[in-house]
């Protein structure tokens, strides 16, 4: 997610947890060759950084292996993390902070209800890609952004035939629950959906040559909150980052966003001057 704000020529910091470990050190090259910040991660003794190791063959991905701790963070790493955030915010100044949620036990409910409140403190806006731990503790966040399979498993919702009443549905049971701005929910081959009090839409996907879905999500949630924090526009927000999902998707592996590349297709299927 990080290297896709980056790509599009965004300053970038990553506030996280990880290990004091070999690839603690190995991450943070790695962010830094890449110009992220990284001096708001905390090492944690009790934790180790997460390591993913994807089998490729034939252009597929055909298994990942990954060594990590999912428990929730101690107390004592929650409060740490609080403050770095806080420190970030008031040293940064962000346009907007991104919840990037993977059920790894960092984003407790406590972790949440304090970045949110120090956002709201700071005016800095909010987005989150959230996952089924926690689902509902992203309350009064600007966009939320999950899948249409989460949002259907979360809100108990049976849904076999994707329609716009269907969507709206979602977005009303979401709303009663979070209070939040916008709901922004990928639906994979059918697009993406968006809705606001004022506005909403179904922008369907753009015919593409699929080669590997991973990475999309954290394509799509860095180019909307890009895009929304600099135009404040929740319907160019999903133009412009369903797009850039499925051109992530073309590329084996996961693979950050090019900048101009993106800046072509949107002018070829959006008509933009």
């Amino acid at each position: 997610m990080a290297l896709n704000v980056q790509a599009l020529g965004a300053s970038v910091s990553v506030i996280s947890v990880i290990g004091n470990d070999t690839e603690a050190g190995l991450l943070n090259t790695l962010l830094k060759n890449n110009n992220i910040n990284t001096d708001y991660i905390i090492k944690s003794a009790d934790r180790i950084t997460t390591n993913k190791i994807r089998i490729i063959g034939r252009n597929q991905q055909m298994m990942r292996l990954d060594a990590e701790i999912t428990s929730a963070l101690q107390h004592k790493d929650e409060d740490s993390l609080i403050k770095n955030i806080e420190a970030y915010i008031e040293a940064e100044k962000p346009s907007i902070i991104v919840l990037e949620d993977y059920n790894k036990g960092v984003l407790t409910e406590k972790v949440i209800a304090e970045a949110i409140a120090l956002c709201k403190k700071h005016n800095v806006l909010t987005a989150v890609d959230p996952k089924r731990l926690n689902f509902f503790a992203y309350k009064k966040v600007d966009i939320f952004k999950p899948n249409l399979k989460e949002a259907l498993e979360a809100l108990n919702i049976v849904g076999n035939n994707l329609s716009e009443g269907l969507l709206k549905k979602i977005h009303a049971a979401l709303y009663n629950t979070l209070g939040h701005r916008a709901s922004f929910i990928t639906l994979s081959e059918n697009g993406v959906y968006y809705q606001s009090d004022k506005e909403s839409g179904w922008i369907p996907t753009h015919v593409r040559s699929i080669a590997d879905v991973s990475g999309a999500g954290d394509t799509v949630i860095a180019v909307a909150s890009l895009v929304y924090a600099a135009t404040k526009s929740f319907k160019l927000m999903a133009e412009i980052a369903n797009i850039a999902g499925g051109m992530v998707c073309e590329e084996v592996g996961t693979a950050a966003i090019h900048n101009e590349k993106l800046l072509a297709e949107c002018k070829l299927l959006l008509k933009c001057n």
